[in-house]
């Protein structure tokens, strides 16, 4: 959408990857992201002429209708999620779907907002309550004023201020330190090739004795139902996979969620996504995406 002869429309419209790169953040899925801001915009369009005209911040308030509108979800989508088949992984993301805010120049910025994208991170997000991770995300990793988060979440600054200490602490408590990327990427890269050899020795090498894998298919693709709890079971059940490969598939070294994984592709489309938490040089979890309706940006 261009603003042709209005250039409030344009300024408008320039908030969209900011938008986008909140709601995601707040859901853990692109799919509702996208209708969070369209949504978001349709409230803005609603609003008469000269209401537009009064709001001296366009982009605040379109963060602070889109933040409202993510909170109000979350209750929603928890209890949605408690009916989901099997586990639900939070959406994962190719390299070029990842957008930074406008303004996120300073590097501590930079670190943090690619760290809110982390698969580990996202999936730890899952655990807060819908103000926690809405009071979390918004001050620390957007750096929001606590005034101003206090407005979308209904509570006081010190209210928020006590649930984005409490999320931090659950991050805290809930993640070790990763690896740096370059020794992460070597990690997957050795783990797909002993994959690819059907080498189950060195794959437990590579895994963490208590490694965990988790597949979300949602009911909708053929996966393992229940975690894989165990580096021995975990490689014992990455090569059963490995025989049972099809020549039509193809595997991939990829980014995913900011980080090195692998990606599956069928006939050119991907059917699989790897995420991976690598922990002292080994691997301690592997979320396996296998639900189409999380897979869509991955193909188009």
């Amino acid at each position: 959408m261009s603003g042709g002869g209005d250039p409030s429309l344009d300024a408008v419209m320039a908030e969209r990857r900011q938008l986008i790169n909140v709601a995601y953040r707040l859901l853990g899925s692109l799919a509702e992201a996208e209708d969070v801001v369209q949504e978001t915009y349709a409230r803005w369009y609603a609003l008469g002429a000269p209401e537009r005209a009064a709001i001296e911040s366009p982009g605040a308030w379109l963060t602070t209708v889109a933040s409202r509108i993510c909170l109000n979800l979350l209750g929603s989508a928890r209890m949605r999620r408690e009916r989901y088949v099997g586990d639900w992984i939070p959406e994962p993301l190719p390299d070029a779907a990842l957008g930074r805010p406008e303004g996120a120049v300073d590097p501590a910025d930079r670190v943090s907002l690619d760290e809110s994208v982390n698969m580990a991170f996202l999936v730890v997000l899952e655990a807060m309550t819908p103000a926690e991770r809405v009071a979390f995300i918004l001050h620390d990793v957007f750096r929001y004023p606590f005034g101003e988060v206090a407005d979308i979440v209904g509570r006081s600054p010190a209210a928020c201020r006590k649930l984005a200490s409490s999320a931090r602490h659950r991050l805290l408590t809930a993640r070790a330190t990763p690896v740096p990327t370059a020794r992460h990427a070597e990690v997957v890269r050795s783990f797909r090739q002993a994959w690819e050899a059907q080498d189950i020795d060195a794959l437990v090498g590579l895994l963490d004795p208590d490694a965990v894998a988790t597949a979300d298919s949602g009911g909708n693709a053929v996966t393992f139902r229940q975690p894989i709890e165990g580096g021995d079971r975990i490689a014992r059940a990455w090569v059963e996979l490995a025989r049972r490969k099809d020549h039509r598939t193809t595997l991939h070294e990829r980014t995913v969620n900011g980080a090195p994984g692998l990606v599956v592709e069928k006939d050119g489309v991907t059917v699989t996504v790897f995420a991976f938490e690598v922990v002292d040089d080994r691997i301690r979890h592997i979320w396996v995406v296998r639900n189409p309706d999380k897979l869509r940006h991955w193909t188009t």
